[in-house]
């Protein structure tokens, strides 16, 4: 078998599978399983509202569907792990079950998809879209839709973020598709961005006035000691010893007065 032909057919099983356990476990509240293959065999792991009806009384439901997994499709050693659903209001596909089991008991069509799109979305999630096509209100098929939050429609984010859910409502009239999306709240969406505010203005800016510093007292100036005297020698101190002596005044020789009159 080539490897396309490979990836295809376990394609196929794996969605024969799927709808297998949706009919046996639609009262468990059926959530979606996981395939993968691992060397001791297949793991199967199935989410469902209420796993204790998954295993059944004393094992015997979840015997039931191991064995019928190994006969009809041929699985190698099947293994199966039940876990809870958690939050059923943001699982797409027990969403669906509730709609189609609600349409099915009578419910008008745009209550039951108003009230299950309110619960969606009252749990939190970004966006839910809910499509119900079929034979609503005459002989001719038609369709109604209601969205309520952020779809992403197209694109790889489609594929990955949006949860998906389908389930059929069995009518006298014919059969009532239920489908629905889901955009959990923990999802980070590419296109998604948040403008920063501007940041406060600098620290150094708003930075109080630094207290004031008290001065110390200017130190006092040191009194210089006086110069040592310069001593004297011997001769010195009997010059000073000395009384000295002036030298009196030099006189003056007396003028000799003119005669008054010369005789001739």
């Amino acid at each position: 078998m080539s490897v396309e032909k490979k990836f295809v057919q376990e394609g196929i099983t794996k969605a024969l599978v799927d709808e297998y356990l949706a009919a046996e476990l639609e009262r468990a509240g059926y959530g979606g399983m996981v395939m993968n293959r691992t060397p001791m065999g297949t793991q199967i792991t199935v989410y469902a509202e209420k796993p204790g009806m998954v295993i059944g009384k004393g094992g015997k439901l979840i015997r039931k569907i191991t064995r019928d997994l190994d006969r009809r499709f041929h699985l190698d050693n099947p293994q199966i792990d039940v876990q809870d659903v958690g939050r059923g209001d943001l699982n797409g596909r027990v969403v669906a079950n509730r709609l189609a089991s609600s349409v099915e008991r009578g419910w008008y069509f745009r209550k039951a998809g108003q009230s299950m799109m309110r619960r969606v979305m009252d749990a939190g999630a970004l966006g839910c879209e809910i499509v119900i096509s079929g034979k609503l209100t005459g002989p001719r098929s038609r369709t109604e839709k209601f969205i309520s939050g952020y779809i992403k429609h197209s694109g790889k984010p489609a594929i990955d973020l949006v949860d998906k859910g389908y389930s059929v409502a069995v009518k006298k009239l014919g059969v009532i598709g239920c489908q629905v999306r889901i955009i959990p709240p923990e999802v980070r969406l590419p296109d998604d961005f948040q403008i920063v505010p501007p940041a406060a203005p600098a620290a150094a800016e708003m930075k109080p006035a630094a207290p004031a510093v008290a001065m110390a007292p200017a130190p006092a100036p040191v009194p210089q000691a006086a110069p040592a005297e310069e001593k004297k020698s011997d001769l010195d101190q009997l010059l000073e010893s000395e009384p000295s002596v002036q030298p009196a005044p030099a006189q003056e020789p007396p003028m000799e007065k003119p005669d008054a009159a010369k005789k001739e």
